[in-house]
């Protein structure tokens, strides 16, 4: 059955690729949009899907409004399930092979500019303990361009060198060590020194570094909600910022102050430096800007 199937494929790309949590569940979302269509066309078996089935689908997938990521996203996981059945002979053939492909639109990152940054995360600055907090959150993922997933999953032992280097689980189980700058080191040893024991209650086994008041670790969206709170407090609309948004801050200011972008690519722990390549057209729309500003013949 093809449903079978999915879920074997699904088993194999958490548990044999390592790939993240977040990928095996927008696959899932995406195979089982898939294995809903098929269905309604009266196919249950993977034998029995088509090259026609497939692109059907995706005509579908267009005609509803799904935008280009999606429909890249979900062309991406039909073949690697198909790639994976047939590489276990369950498949007799690939019906993906002259499939052709759907190309991703190409987005520019949001990003905020450096005194916008500054000004929200300069704006917290009490000493109570949810303060000194968010503003270690805040600093720590402006510091070393974490994702959100792994700010959530960042524990105490992975604090290294009093401070100044944070040890990163990424996406598949990589691992990177990356250096914290002063003011992130600061605000970061301060509240592990300060107020985690407010929100930890004394609980030793918790080994999170960022807690929240309940002494549980953060969720995503946990940290999504304090991010635009300071945000808006700081006079920033919530629409244009998320830890992701600060991500990419650390990565298109650092390339503004001259770094080299091979040595960008090994901080956010992108595997394919076209990845992080993107941050050069945010770079780019800077001297376009000052080009047209201050050219006599702009």
């Amino acid at each position: 059955m093809l449903s079978d199937d999915i879920e074997l494929f699904l088993s194999a790309l958490r548990f044999e690729r390592g790939a993240a949590d977040n990928t095996c569940e927008a696959y899932a979302r995406d195979l089982r949009a898939f294995a809903g269509f098929l269905g309604r066309r009266g196919r249950t078996s993977s034998g029995e899907v088509t090259r026609d089935d497939i692109a059907a689908f995706l005509c579908s997938e267009r005609e509803k409004g799904m935008s280009a990521a999606t429909r890249a996203r979900r062309t991406a996981a039909v073949r690697a399930l198909f790639g994976c059945l047939a590489e276990r002979r369950i498949v007799h053939a690939d019906p993906t092979e002259l499939l052709d492909s759907q190309r991703r639109a190409r987005t520019l990152p949001k990003v905020l500019s450096e005194e916008e940054t500054f000004r929200m995360i300069d704006g917290v600055d009490g000493d109570d303990p949810r303060d000194v907090r968010d503003r270690a959150m805040l600093e720590t993922l402006y510091g070393c361009g974490m994702r959100v997933s792994e700010l959530c999953g960042f524990r105490i032992e992975d604090v290294v060198a009093d401070g100044e280097l944070v040890r990163i689980l990424g996406k598949g189980s990589k691992e990177r060590v990356v250096p914290l700058g002063s003011a992130a080191a600061r605000a970061l040893v301060k509240y592990i020194g300060t107020a985690r024991a407010v929100f930890t209650k004394g609980n030793l086994a918790e080994t999170h570094v960022f807690v929240t008041r309940l002494g549980r670790p953060f969720t995503r969206q946990g940290v999504f909600k304090i991010i635009r709170e300071r945000a808006a407090a700081a006079g920033i609309a919530a629409d244009r910022v998320s830890p992701h948004v600060l991500r990419h801050c650390f990565a298109s200011h650092m390339l503004q102050h001259g770094a080299d972008i091979r040595a960008i690519q090994e901080l956010l722990g992108h595997a394919d430096i076209g990845t992080t390549q993107i941050y050069t057209h945010v770079d780019a729309s800077r001297f376009g800007e000052l080009h047209r500003r201050y050219h006599p013949r702009a």
